[in-house]
């Protein structure tokens, strides 16, 4: 086994134990626990996609960028005070750099897709509409921008059908599913299940896209 492939086996195991403990800490505590492991988690995603190769230089600096700005959301919105606006920001940022990735060497585009998307974005839009209060707009763009992503990352997969794309497509599904957890938590319905499936759904699928390299 390469050296490197040892190093992210490794990376990706120190992933799993963090992740694990930050959740387990959302439910029983102490809050230290989730202000070392949730940053930690992403710290030792970022080293994958590190050791990624670098076949396409643009596409791994772009993925790294996108985790960077991930990590400063993660941060903005575990921090005791209501920091939501800039996690979002945070997070909209790095969308714009994955969808910038993900639509590297495409060549055409099929967008019956996005009108599916278009239309669970607008499904999932009126739902929290009523909870959103002034947030409206930038909850538009982001739902927005998250589906881009998913759009071209499937758009990926179908030109190239390789294992990058496979990763590139499953980590901007998990996204999409944690931002909708986070979201329908956040705004609309509460439930106790919530910090387990935002967070393991987040961590796989950031770990999928820093893979993807």
């Amino acid at each position: 086994m390469e050296i490197k492939t040892v190093e992210i086996t490794i990376l990706t195991i120190l992933a799993i134990v963090s992740a694990c403990l930050q959740v387990l800490a959302e439910y029983r505590g102490p809050k230290v626990q989730i202000y070392i492991c949730k940053p930690l988690t992403m710290v030792f995603i970022l080293g994958i996609a590190l050791l990624g190769g670098d076949s396409e230089p643009l596409y791994k600096y772009l993925i790294i960028t996108g985790l960077l700005f991930s990590l400063a959301g993660d941060i903005f919105l575990m921090l005791p005070d209501d920091r939501f606006i800039s996690g979002l920001v945070s997070f909209l940022i790095a969308h714009l750099f994955y969808i910038w990735a993900f639509g590297l060497n495409l060549s055409g585009y099929i967008w019956w897709p996005l009108m599916l998307l278009g239309v669970y974005g607008i499904m999932i839009y009126f739902f929290l509409a009523p909870s959103l209060s002034k947030l409206k707009i930038p909850v538009i763009v982001y739902i927005s921008a998250i589906l881009c992503m998913v759009w071209l990352a499937w758009e990926g997969y179908v030109q190239h059908s390789s294992e990058k794309a496979s990763l590139a497509i499953i980590g901007a599904g998990l996204f999409a599913v944690s931002d909708s957890a986070l979201a329908i938590n956040r705004f609309r319905k509460p439930f106790a299940q919530s910090r387990a499936v935002i967070m393991f759904t987040y961590f796989a699928a950031q770990w999928c896209i820093a893979s993807s390299i």
